[in-house]
């Protein structure tokens, strides 16, 4: 939709009068931040949640704002003698194909992001509008300084180097973490936000970040407007935890990413160790559900999108019909073809990570092999400009150009040059006809987030009738390609047909040069067939759609949840629930307690009174005065609810005499210490621990750090000190073969919080909570006044029981209910507290209260 600020910003551009729906928010763009400066204070202004006017909105287009850092614009200076800029649209940018991918008649796009060159401060004011009124682009003017340190500094020496692997085990390879560099990182994204801020209208816009150069952007967004709907979507590899947690600032970032809506990556494999990083790092798992990837993040849903990037179809289809091309591919034809020369082909950016060096050995390993071969095949490395700057980028030119000299002077004759290095910028339709001659096409990074090379290789070689009147080619005949792919590029997975080599072992890569050569011609046309068949139908705008088609879905839940931000800085995060569920005031439940006559409490153990991660488990000396204060008064039902022995808890609270225990989940129930326990369901036998104990045992054996309980009627495998990802992993595998080999047996087997459980079939906590209150109504006391608190899944059937017997006979007209769960989650409870030294804090309130309405003795 268009938003009232952005419509006053055309309105500006173009010189009009603002219309008078508009004319209180006029303004002119100003110029953010372009004196040269670090932000040291990660906050903003203290502005927090920002919500526009609905009414605001018109009934037009949907409209997206897609940031990245640089606009897909071609800047220069004009040639005339005055002042000023030409700015012409930059068909090779991924952002524009993103564009036209969509299509105009759908979708309004609005860029955000730099320009190529540096524009001075006096200018900026009118390349803004002349960008805006002319392209729907919105600049972001970065001091030269900072960004130098933002870009060349943090993105390239810090960044990129690992998330492509490399660690600074040195100052020479890649750099050390330098927190100016960082400040600097997070100062320009600020400046981005603030350039975002000014177009945005954050009901209905769509905001989709690009890239690991903007990665703390969604906090200073969703800091502004706590329901923003974003997407961000990562192009480079994003690595395993072991590497991405040596970052200084790992947490920072996993949480700023997490402020998105959905992330998005090219493969399974960059997701998952995403997913592994949070789980690690900030306890955080994923659940898989029809088909989508979430993590749930304080009440927010945050979804995993895998899809590789396409090329544009059509943009290729047009260079392949232009008449240079069709020039430039006879030109080489008779340069290889009517030479009786075969053309291998690289295309690669001149950088330490696109594996060009190790090519070319393999193609002197090629040649070495088959000495049949030289004089006929030849190989042509297109090197890019290098996009980043330093040591590292001339260290890789000077090995290029030294193994191509050593390679031709050894292989080379009069006329022949085994290896061509082009070094020099090619012109697109250049390039696209070296992919039409090529007989096959070479990709032997070591490390690349995705690579489009292979993809716009398959086209070119699908090419067209004019292409193939010129390679002599019959229109009805199958056409083929050939591809070398490393395994460590993001388009490999995609590329089911391509040889895959693992780029670092020479003599494989050499190997599958010759296999690609000598290829029966059936199969190279079957091979091509597959890839030109995914290609063309997972193009840029299939990707672009399918991205925001999921973008939308999972924010069409925004509006009915309740929103507001916790934290600081960039540990900035949003908490959204469901309106009715809400944090439990001490203030409340005091209130309720003190009007009320008859009350019931029940409380878990662990999680609950207890932290998960407490090494002594035994309850605190104040945790059991609290119980045997609110015990002592004897219109108080107190019950102890737990999945631990009958025998540990009756051992922790010895003095709590009028406390009520039920152990196991539910199975055994003791009203008080005066009564005999007694079970909640008939008595069964536990032959079926026969069966059980091995398989766990077999598992406890195999998965370091996990332990067995061996309760009277339930058994538990925990893996609470085992690494998290194998100890899940181990667990989805020993719930399978539990559930398998006890098919025929009366037990249930369930996961919870870093266990598998095997416990009688029947026994939950919900028959504890309809126990008590069916109790406490035939000795004519129905509760009007009922607390139970709980943090896991069993809890919740306490919860439901709860909830669903207000109004009902087992408790007392117009009862005060409060079903209150640990942390913000889904849940059955309407309440919350956030952990359990609140919920401690919560029953010391309530004990001093029940204390002070006891009679004086």
């Amino acid at each position: 939709m268009v938003s009232r600020s952005y419509s006053n910003l055309l309105e500006l551009a173009s010189g009009e009068a603002p219309s008078p729906s508009f004319g209180r928010m006029s303004r002119r763009i100003p110029r953010i931040m372009t004196v040269a400066g670090i932000m040291s204070d990660l906050d903003d202004d203290g502005s927090e949640s920002v919500c526009s006017d609905p009414s605001s909105s018109s009934a037009q287009k949907d409209r997206i704002i897609v940031v990245a850092n640089q606009l897909p614009i071609r800047v220069q200076r004009k040639t005339d003698g005055s002042k000023g800029w030409l700015f012409s649209w930059d068909e090779n940018s991924l952002l524009l194909q993103l564009k036209d991918g969509l299509g105009d008649d759908e979708i309004e796009v609005i860029y955000v992001g730099c320009l190529k060159e540096e524009i001075h401060p006096n200018e900026q004011d009118e390349v803004s509008q002349i960008l805006l009124e002319t392209f729907k682009c919105v600049p972001t003017f970065v001091p030269p300084d900072l960004f130098t340190k933002y870009y060349h500094g943090f993105c390239k020496q810090q960044l990129w180097p690992l998330f492509h692997y490399m660690l600074p085990l040195s100052p020479d390879l890649g750099g050390r973490f330098n927190r100016l560099l960082w400040q600097a990182y997070v100062s320009v994204n600020k400046i981005f936000a603030d350039r975002i801020m000014e177009v945005i209208n954050p009901e209905d816009d769509f905001v989709w970040v690009h890239d690991y150069h903007l990665m703390v952007l969604p906090t200073f967004l969703r800091k502004r407007f706590n329901r923003v709907k974003l997407g961000f979507f990562l192009h480079s590899p994003f690595p395993s935890s072991e590497i991405y947690k040596t970052l200084p600032i790992r947490e920072e970032i996993l949480r700023a990413l997490l402020n998105s809506d959905l992330i998005g990556f090219h493969t399974f494999d960059y997701a998952r160790h995403f997913l592994s990083c949070c789980s690690r790092m900030l306890g955080i798992s994923y659940e898989s559900k029809r088909g989508y990837i979430g993590l749930e993040y304080y009440g927010r849903t945050v979804s995993i999108k895998i899809l590789p990037v396409g090329i544009h179809m059509g943009q290729l289809q047009q260079v392949l019909s232009l008449p240079e091309t069709e020039a430039k591919v006879s030109e080489l034809v008779q340069q290889y073809n009517h030479q009786g020369r075969t053309l291998l082909l690289g295309v690669d950016d001149m950088d330490i990570f696109k594996g060009i060096s190790l090519k070319l050995l393999a193609m002197e390993q090629l040649l070495l092999q088959h000495p049949e071969k030289q004089g006929k095949v030849v190989l042509v490395q297109i090197a890019n400009p290098a996009r980043g700057k330093g040591k590292d980028v001339q260290e890789v030119q000077d090995e290029t150009n030294s193994t191509v000299k050593r390679i031709n002077e050894v292989f080379g004759r009069p006329g022949y040059q085994p290896v061509i290095l082009i070094d020099k910028p090619l012109k697109f339709y250049e390039r696209i006809a070296y992919y039409v001659v090529a007989e096959c096409c070479l990709v032997t990074a070591v490390r690349d987030g995705m690579n489009l090379i292979p993809y716009e290789y398959i086209i070119s070689r699908q090419g067209n009738e004019r292409l193939d009147k010129v390679l002599k080619l019959d229109s009805s005949t199958p056409k083929k390609s050939m591809l070398v792919v490393s395994e460590f590029i993001g388009c490999s997975p995609s590329l089911s047909g391509a040889i895959r080599v693992n780029p670092w072992n020479i003599d494989v890569v050499a190997d599958a040069m010759d296999s690609a050569l000598v290829m029966p011609e059936p199969e190279k046309q079957l091979r091509h067939e597959k890839h030109y068949r995914y290609v063309s139908t997972h193009d840029v705008g299939y990707w672009a759609r399918s991205f925001l088609q999921d973008l939308e879905r999972t924010c069409k839940d925004h509006v009915r949840r309740r929103c507001w931000g916790i934290g600081f800085g960039l540990s900035f995060r949003v908490v959204a629930l469901d309106p009715n569920f809400r944090k439990l005031s001490m203030e409340h439940i005091v209130s309720a307690y003190k009007r009320t006559a008859t009350r019931a409490i029940l409380l878990d153990y662990d999680g609950t009174l207890m932290p998960q991660n407490a090494i002594d488990k035994k309850p605190s000396a104040k945790t059991i005065e609290i119980i045997k204060t609110l015990c002592r008064d004897k219109n108080n039902m107190v019950f102890i609810v737990s999945a631990r022995s009958r025998k540990t808890l009756a051992d922790w609270f010895p003095t709590c005499e009028k406390l009520g225990i039920a152990a196991e989940h539910g199975y055994f129930l003791r009203m008080n210490q005066d009564e005999e326990w007694e079970t909640c369901i008939p008595e069964v036998e536990c032959c079926w621990k026969e069966i059980a104990e091995p398989v766990m045992q077999l598992y406890t054996e195999t998965t370091d750090g996990s332990v067995i309980e061996d309760k009277e009627t339930s058994m538990v495998w925990s893996y609470e000190d085992a690494d998290p990802d194998f100890g899940s992993c181990q667990a989805k595998e020993l719930l399978d073969h539990l559930e398998s080999v006890l098919a025929n047996e009366p037990v249930t087997v369930k996961s919870g919080q870093n266990i598998v459980e095997v416990k009688p079939q029947g026994v939950s906590k919900g028959l504890v909570a309809k126990r008590l209150l069916n109790e406490m109504q035939e000795k004519g006391m129905s509760p009007d006044f009922v607390l139970c608190i709980g943090d896991d899944r069993s809890d919740e059937d306490m919860f439901e029981v709860i909830m669903s017997s207000v109004s009902g006979p087992s408790m007392a007209p117009a009862a005060e209910v409060f079903a209150c769960t640990v942390g913000r989650k889904p849940s059955k409870a309407k309440y919350y507290l956030d952990d359990t030294t609140e919920i401690v804090r919560l029953m010391q309130g309530l004990a001093s209260v029940a204390d002070q309405m006891l009679p004086q003795m």
